[in-house]
């Protein structure tokens, strides 16, 4: 009797254990599709890939720009800010260039080199671009980002989506995927043993 309850209770175990690693598998791949969806396309869509570096020629506050959240935004939506242009030399090249944040920010606005946050207190923006601004004055070269193929002539600070934060967004996932694996594995193997042991 103690023994068919012993091999019960094994038999339970090891099907907690295999929807355990079946689900690790199932989540890991919901993931993986989840980032194939959403972070890959930003990531082979940007143009800016080669690593350069960037000194600053001049960086001028002109007057207020204006910006909209999303296409086809309302009228309330749009909000004034002060438009910083900043403009470096690019190493690789020589050229004179436009610098923007990151790849959003061109696609928000061509003009402004920085765009906020849509935001209630407008002195705290303007306090943070006058910030962004000295900051660029007192920080003459810095690395930033440009097209190699030369499609786009502006570069960027920083990319959205970098080599690294793609590696990182994969990692979790992976180590889901390769526990879960590691789970059905051993609960095999265990299935395995108990038969060999059964039969002899």
């Amino acid at each position: 009797m103690l023994g068919k309850k012993l091999v019960t209770a094994q038999k339970r175990g090891e099907t907690r254990a295999l929807c355990l690693g079946l689900g690790m598998v199932a989540c890991s791949m919901m993931m993986y599709f989840f980032i194939g969806i959403t972070i890959v396309p930003f990531y082979t869509k940007s143009v800016w890939t080669t690593e350069t570096v960037c000194k600053v020629l001049k960086a001028n506050i002109k007057d207020k720009g204006f910006c909209a959240n999303s296409e086809g935004s309302e009228d309330e939506e749009i909000f004034p800010y002060p438009c910083l242009q900043v403009w470096v030399n690019l190493t690789a090249s020589g050229q004179e260039v436009m610098l923007y944040q990151t790849e959003d920010t061109l696609e928000r606005n061509p003009k402004c080199s920085y765009v906020p946050d849509k935001l209630e207190n407008s002195k705290e923006v303007k306090a943070r671009i006058e910030t962004i601004a000295s900051n660029f004055k007192k920080y003459q070269t810095f690395p930033c980002y440009y097209d190699p193929g030369g499609a786009q002539t502006n570069v960027i600070l920083s990319r959205l989506y970098p080599s690294k934060g793609l590696l990182f967004a994969f990692l979790w996932p992976t180590l889901m995927f390769t526990g879960g694996c590691l789970i059905i594995v051993l609960v095999k193997i265990s299935q395995y043993v108990s038969v060999l042991s059964a039969w002899q």
